[in-house]
């Protein structure tokens, strides 16, 4: 089995796009022998860990929007109801709209039906927390048992590595090298080269979440790892500005991330 990539987009914009057309620029492609990416494999642990993250990911949103949501109806709200929960904390407001008790026979008053909406909404709040913390002890297992050496690196938690486990898949090993992992994770050297200008940028394609998994993880190590702020010190007498410098450091970073994983799929398929 092969992955097809997209057709090119000049080709797509001469010809259309149906499914009939997409089967057969796939078919050529493979007789070309430009398709030659092996698909990920969906019957390991990575899979698990995709699917937990996914569900998390979607109770975060909701989470994030049950809150934007409450904050909305405590401005709105009549001055009974709103005054106690002025200057309070995010976590505060939440619980203090949990414990609102409106009256059910009342409802056609402005300020019990604001305490039913907001209690309403706290607890839908509290119950996504909730979902999000049982998820992150899930995750925690997977990833510790699946990744042990990648969470082992400087500034890699659960969240980037099950993120950069499920970019590698169940077999990293369809990946050519560290150049094709770091290229799928959108930090590989882009040469932008011009006249005697000689440079690269940074590579705008690939897994943006895979990207800001190692962005972040940069970000961190530029701070806490007197490596990396030796390295940045040094590039920045170079005369490279701090995205480039980012770019390098993700680069390299992309490089011990392929290695260490290589190394726990190994470990994991021994045992």
């Amino acid at each position: 089995m092969l992955e097809v990539d997209r057709p090119d987009r000049k080709t797509r914009r001469q010809r259309g796009k149906s499914d009939p057309i997409d089967a057969e620029a796939a078919a050529r492609a493979v007789l070309a022998g430009t398709a030659t990416a092996l698909p990920k494999r969906r019957d390991g642990i990575v899979e698990a860990i995709r699917a937990l993250r996914s569900v998390r990911a979607g109770a975060v949103k909701a989470r994030t929007a049950a809150i934007n949501q409450l904050k909305a109806v405590v401005v709105t709200a009549p001055a009974a109801v709103r005054e106690p929960l002025d200057g309070r904390s995010t976590a505060r407001q939440v619980a203090a709209c949990a414990r609102l008790r409106p009256d059910p026979e009342q409802l056609a008053d402005p300020v019990q039906a604001t305490k039913a909406a907001l209690r309403a909404v706290a607890v839908r709040i509290l119950s996504l927390e909730q979902e999000i913390r049982v998820a992150d002890q899930r995750l925690a297992q997977l990833v510790a048992k699946a990744a042990p050496r990648t969470l082992g690196l400087l500034a890699i938690g659960i969240e980037h590595a099950g993120q950069l486990l499920t970019t590698a898949g169940d077999n990293p090993e369809r990946l050519r090298g560290e150049a094709a992992f770091a290229h799928l994770c959108g930090a590989a050297p882009i040469p932008a080269s011009s006249g005697r200008s000689q440079r690269h940028r940074l590579h705008r394609g690939g897994d943006r979440d895979a990207n800001c998994a190692l962005h972040l993880a940069v970000v961190v190590r530029m701070r806490y790892c007197p490596r990396t702020r030796a390295y940045v010190e040094r590039r920045t007498k170079e005369g490279l500005s701090k995205p480039e410098i980012m770019r390098c450091v993700k680069r390299y970073l992309a490089r011990e991330v392929y290695h260490a994983i290589l190394a726990d799929f190994e470990a994991l398929h021994a045992t």
